[in-house]
């Protein structure tokens, strides 16, 4: 009998799938990174270690989703960027429009995803469920406009937001 191997990460064919969503459905896909080896994004918009990134086709060019690195183009304040995340350092991917989506566990220091802790953090207006609960992995809470600033990869003005109520919508799970 053959001995199993390692099997590779679903976080590569997650983020596909989900970016394949948004933009079949109209939505504007983002993606929030943790900043850390590796990662080349313009450091002047990252906040706390993170930078949230418009990955959709208007706001990028050369968009590559590999099961490495993500990799495209993009104009930040009217300059133009490569930009090369570590698949591993996305930790969320969500629609914009209606903040659905999914988060990531976080990287540890060298690089690798981190074990499930124990009580969950709050990950830019993510609340994380442990993997040993039973609820919900994402459920809904408040995000703040301040975290959008960095939102937008293209040099458009935000738009509005959708939610009632006003504010950036939350992330909620895909199911």
């Amino acid at each position: 009998m053959a001995e199993p191997t390692a099997s590779t990460s679903t976080r590569p064919y997650l983020l596909r799938a989900l970016h394949d969503w948004c933009t079949d459905n109209g939505y504007t896909p983002y993606i929030a990174v943790a900043v850390g080896p590796g990662v080349q994004v313009p450091m002047e918009y990252v906040k706390n270690n993170e930078i949230v990134l418009n990955i959709g086709f208007e706001a990028t060019s050369s968009l590559q989703l590999g099961n490495e690195l993500v990799e495209f183009k993009a104009r930040f304040g009217g300059v133009a960027r490569e930009i090369k995340v570590p698949v591993d350092h996305v930790i969320a991917i969500y629609a914009r429009e209606n903040g659905q989506g999914m988060a990531f566990p976080m990287p540890n220091a060298e690089g690798a995803e981190a074990g499930p802790a124990p009580t969950p953090a709050p990950v830019r207006g993510l609340r994380l469920a442990s993997t040993e609960s039973e609820g919900p992995i994402v459920d809904e809470a408040p995000a703040t406009t301040a975290e959008a600033s960095a939102a937008t990869a293209a040099s458009e003005p935000p738009e509005p937001p959708d939610a009632p109520g006003g504010g950036r919508p939350a992330l909620k799970r895909v199911k």
